[in-house]
């Protein structure tokens, strides 16, 4: 038995504008706003500035602000905040639950079209960095890693070198093989790896799921720091803030009133996740605080690591004072 047979398992409305002259057809998107930066960059306060000044509903992208009854760690906006400005894709689901990628891009879309049919624009506005990149390039549905195949193109590698192997990728990939250089052996054998599972080129799965995303004008502002010294402050100051709020409380009652565990998604929430090792006699209480910092720390590294390398938007200093001036003022440019 071969390893792929042991391993075999798991538009948006658009106008057309046509010129008479021409006769070319252009397609004209609408617009939609994302607006991505690491916890504690003022996401928040820069969407409520353009909230004010420009026709925009926003949508959270936020894994952990679709959970109910998690608010302080969250730090989901409050009741009156909600009010003033409501904030689609908060409070969907138990902490008990799953979300997932695939269901934001689901709900995020119906959300996008909702706030578009009544001739608004959407602001998508968080830190969750795989929801920004899965709504704009599509959810490609790509086999689950195969030991079995791997090490058969180990061995093809090992007894022909990786050229050999890259040069059989070129013959089944064209697309994939032309962006790898044939020395890049991690890319290469993941590659060669969906052909022998899906039957199908990496790059054609690639290219399926991204004619699904969403057909809007994107705008992709990223709020980078230019110290990252003052960024950490702030998180220390945000998680400091988060405990004298009630963190451990809350986590105590959201411990009583759902059937959780450590290994769920919500409970392996930054801040959470600490809490829960101190309550359960894992971490000792006098490193909580500097343990949620850090971790939240490790976060926003992550986070800025995903805009720099994959998102790639226009980026604006977050520790900037005028910053919702800046972002406004390119707005505007797209909003006209």
């Amino acid at each position: 038995m071969t390893g792929n047979a042991q391993c075999k398992s798991e538009k948006k409305n658009a106008g057309f504008a046509v010129t008479a002259e021409s006769a070319v057809v252009r397609t004209v998107l609408p617009p939609a706003i994302l607006l991505m930066g690491p916890t504690a960059s003022g996401k928040t306060a820069v969407a409520m500035e353009l909230s004010r000044r420009f026709p925009v509903e926003l949508v959270s992208v936020d894994s952990a602000q679709v959970f109910r009854d998690m608010n302080i760690g969250t730090a989901k906006p409050d009741e009156a905040t909600l009010k003033e400005y409501p904030h689609h894709l908060i409070d969907l689901i138990s902490p008990e639950e799953r979300y997932s990628a695939a269901r934001f891009c689901t709900d995020a879309q119906a959300a996008m079209d909702d706030i578009g049919a009544r001739g608004k624009v959407p602001l998508l506005v968080g830190g969750t960095m795989l929801y920004f990149k899965a709504l704009r390039q599509g959810l490609a549905e790509l086999p689950q890693s195969c030991q079995q195949t791997r090490a058969s193109i180990d061995a093809q590698a090992a007894a022909e070198g990786w050229p050999a192997v890259h040069a059989e990728l070129a013959r089944v990939d064209p697309q994939s093989a032309a962006r790898l250089h044939p020395t890049d052996s991690q890319r290469v054998q993941r590659a060669l790896e969906v052909y022998r599972l899906a039957g199908r080129p990496l790059s054609a799965l690639l290219a399926a799921a991204s004619a699904q995303a969403p057909h809007y004008d994107f705008l992709a502002i990223g709020l980078l720091p230019s110290d990252r010294s003052v960024l950490h402050a702030r998180i220390a100051e945000r998680f400091d803030a988060m405990l004298a709020a009630g963190l451990e409380d809350e986590l105590t009652e959201l411990r009583q009133k759902y059937r959780l565990t450590a290994k769920l998604p919500s409970m392996r929430c930054v801040g959470y996740r600490q809490v829960w090792e101190v309550l359960d006699g894992i971490a000792p209480r006098s490193e909580m605080r500097e343990r949620g910092i850090y971790a939240t720390r490790q976060l926003a590294k992550r986070q800025i690591t995903w805009l720099a390398n994959t998102l790639k938007p226009e980026t604006f200093d977050c520790l900037a004072p005028d910053l919702p001036a800046q972002v406004g003022a390119r707005v505007r440019e797209l909003l006209g």
